[in-house]
């Protein structure tokens, strides 16, 4: 029984400063776990996320270039079609309640949109201005119904000819129609003036250029110097520059 008391008196009891040593230590691994916790949880959702945007954007990029468009489009012909729904319940022209709606300066930017619907950019080929020219004539084609049905009784059987069909040469324009293509040849007359010449390339000059640019920068220089540097160039030529 001795030997057991004085072995309980050899055992010591944990003091309070190890309490305390040990406290600090539990709470910021602790604080450090939860840190650990909260940047995995942050992590797991930007994968998410991620995986979220990339799905979005393989979906874009598999739909039409003018999707975008389209969708917009659609949304403002369905607010149009609430809109006129909305007036004709209360009996209002919706026209005239759209324009109520319209500042001027909107007003004035359409109009001037309109106009530069065709604007002339000036030549930049051939095909370009072909194209114009196209768009403007069918553009003034104004169908005469009363003398496409005269033609047509005229005509008979052979007005939408055939291999066997033999009336070729046979129409006679209009008085209106000639004019309408004598004015129309008059203007292309006239705007073709306007356009300056093309320069015509001659084989025979010398090459004292590397570009197109620089051709035309030594063309600007002859011109506006030319005559002072004439027997330079000439000495530099012969070889007796000094």
């Amino acid at each position: 029984m001795a030997s057991s008391a004085e072995v309980n008196k050899n055992v010591v009891a944990p003091s309070n400063e190890e309490e305390t040593t040990d406290t600090p230590a539990a709470q910021k691994r602790e604080e450090r776990l939860r840190k650990f916790r909260e940047l995995h949880f942050k992590r797991n959702e930007a994968r998410k996320l991620n995986h979220q945007e990339v799905v979005e954007e393989d979906k874009r990029l598999k739909l039409p270039s003018n999707w975008e468009a389209k969708k917009a489009r659609l949304e403002y012909e369905l607010i149009v079609d609430q809109k006129k729904k909305e007036c004709a319940e209360r009996g209002e022209d919706y026209n005239r309640v759209k324009l109520l709606e319209i500042s001027a300066e909107d007003a004035e930017r359409w109009e001037r949109k309109k106009k530069k619907k065709n604007p002339d950019p000036g030549f930049s080929g051939y095909a370009e201005a072909q194209l114009r020219q196209y768009q403007r004539l069918t553009k003034q084609i104004k169908p005469d119904m009363e003398n496409y049905e005269r033609q047509r009784e005229e005509c008979g059987e052979d007005f939408h000819p055939t291999s066997n069909s033999l009336i070729h040469g046979t129409h006679v324009p209009s008085k209106e129609s000639v004019d309408r293509m004598v004015d129309d040849v008059e203007k292309q007359i006239e705007k073709r003036s306007k356009y300056s010449r093309r320069r015509a390339y001659n084989d025979d000059a010398d090459i004292d250029y590397i570009n197109e640019r620089n051709a035309k920068f030594n063309k600007k220089a002859e011109r506006f110097y030319g005559k002072y540097t004439a027997e330079i160039k000439q000495n530099l030529e012969r070889g007796t520059a000094v």
